[in-house]
């Protein structure tokens, strides 16, 4: 259950106080632009964190703090339900009523799936990073309107309307503040030039041609050195992304930006809903040659073969949990359009089967075929043994579980991550055996065109 007031500040001023803050996360939409968009959620300050590395968790549950080498998708349900128990949450008025939100990286997979050791782990970022929140502020698109909520359990609901109190007079006398400037202080530098990802694209179509998979994602990292704060680098890259799934979230040792256009895994009331995207082209200036561009992709078929083996294999990581011919796919090869690129988008949809909870739903479908290949775990294996350095957050995911039990994800594509006054940034896409080299390599460039000019 939660107690609930208008609030009169929004959510991006109170992030620009609260961003320099261990363990603060705001996630945000462009609702304008994509449907279902309607919420941003800022969070700061959790009652329990979770950080999962190289198989241990370190867990603070308040002032408690231990270790824990419980799977960590298991340990993430036990804490969020023991914190914040099920069966005392009414329905939600809100996407998220108190609850579990983080990253999951790319590199969790290896909890589930044993994977070669190829590359060094040389970012701090964790594995996963969970934060346990009994509050948030709830910003409502449509009706412009800004809510503090705060979770309790029955019977305390005088505590809770205390703490709402506090709440507010905390959050009324934070000091504005205007941030740092955010700058580069150095050149943008790529972990593979143009000769190294054609001998890495061949090796690719080797193991396509033998059999070894249908599809392989191959991806560069780009870096460079920066100095000002990672907040400002976020909203610039927010008002030049417009992203469906944006977020925010600043661990103790590294920060990460992300303005995803693609949304992971959705659950609500039972009904999951996951949109893989595969297929991209640049957007051109000229409206013409700009339709031209989206009617050529949404005819590829190429871009619809790649497109369709991800759905089938989504389709099938979601089978494993849900009910019983409850999946569907009521959009397949669908155009949407975002700044920098038009993408080809699927909707799959199925029901959760009654015995399963969110945790083991992400589970089920963690990472995303959509930026692995298939046979996913074929392509991991490939992926691990023919890029230069580990993914990190990058292909992985950021959202919420929140008390109801309901969930929310991303796809952490068009996302960065800064540690030690540097800051990361990948860009891949899905190979087959009829891609071509050049366009596979200028894509990379096209994903990120409203990333790496915007931060210079």
């Amino acid at each position: 259950m939660i107690v609930s007031k208008s609030f009169s500040i929004s959510p991006v001023q109170l992030f620009e106080q609260l961003a320099q803050q261990d363990w603060c996360c705001f996630l945000q939409s462009a609702a304008d632009s994509h449907e279902n968009n309607q919420f941003d959620i800022l969070v700061a300050d959790p009652i329990a964190t979770i950080s999962y590395s190289d198989g241990t968790s370190k867990v603070r549950v308040g002032e408690q703090h231990y270790q824990s080498e419980q799977a960590p998708f298991e340990l993430l349900e036990s804490l969020r339900k023991q914190l914040f128990p099920e069966e005392q949450a009414s329905t939600p008025v809100f996407p998220f009523e108190g609850g579990a939100l983080g990253l999951w990286s790319y590199d969790l997979g290896r909890s589930l799936e044993v994977l070669p050791e190829r590359l060094a782990k040389d970012l701090s970022t964790p594995d996963m990073a969970v934060g346990f929140y009994d509050w948030a502020l709830i910003f409502d698109h449509h009706t412009k309107s800004t809510t503090l909520i705060q979770w309790h359990e029955i019977g305390d609901e005088e505590t809770a309307l205390e703490r709402l109190k506090q709440r507010e007079l905390w959050l009324s006398i934070q000091t504005s503040q205007e941030l740092p400037k955010f700058e580069l202080t150095s050149a943008w530098q790529s972990n593979m030039n143009q000769a190294a990802y054609h001998d890495k694209f061949e090796q690719v179509q080797e193991y396509l041609l033998s059999g070894d998979c249908y599809q392989i994602n191959l991806a560069q990292r780009f870096s460079a050195s920066y100095q000002g704060t990672e907040a400002e680098a976020y909203q610039r890259l927010i008002a030049a992304n417009q992203a469906p799934f944006s977020a925010f979230m600043r661990l103790p040792s590294s920060c990460i930006l992300s303005v995803s256009p693609e949304r992971f895994i959705s659950l609500k009331n039972g009904e999951i809903e996951t949109k893989p995207i595969k297929g991209t082209r640049p957007r051109s200036t000229n409206k013409q040659h700009d339709q031209q561009l989206a009617d050529e992709l949404l005819s590829a078929e190429k871009d619809q073969a790649e497109n369709l083996m991800i759905v089938d294999l989504l389709r099938n990581d979601i089978g494993r949990v849900a009910s019983p011919g409850s999946v569907e796919v009521p959009k397949l090869f669908a155009i949407e359009s975002f700044p920098a690129v038009h993408h080809l988008v699927s909707t799959i949809r199925a029901t959760l089967a009654p015995n399963y909870s969110a945790e083991q739903l992400l589970a089920a479908c963690f990472p995303g075929g959509s930026i692995t290949g298939a046979p996913k775990i074929r392509a991991m294996q490939i992926i691990e043994e023919l890029e230069e350095s580990r993914r990190s957050a990058y292909c992985g995911a950021i959202g919420y579980i929140s008390s109801s039990g309901d969930m929310d994800t991303n796809i952490t594509i068009r996302t960065l991550v800064c540690e030690n006054q540097k800051i990361y940034s990948w860009a891949g896409g899905g190979v087959v055996t009829d891609s071509k080299v050049d366009a596979e390599y200028q894509e990379t460039f096209d994903k990120l065109s409203r990333i790496l000019p915007v931060l210079e």
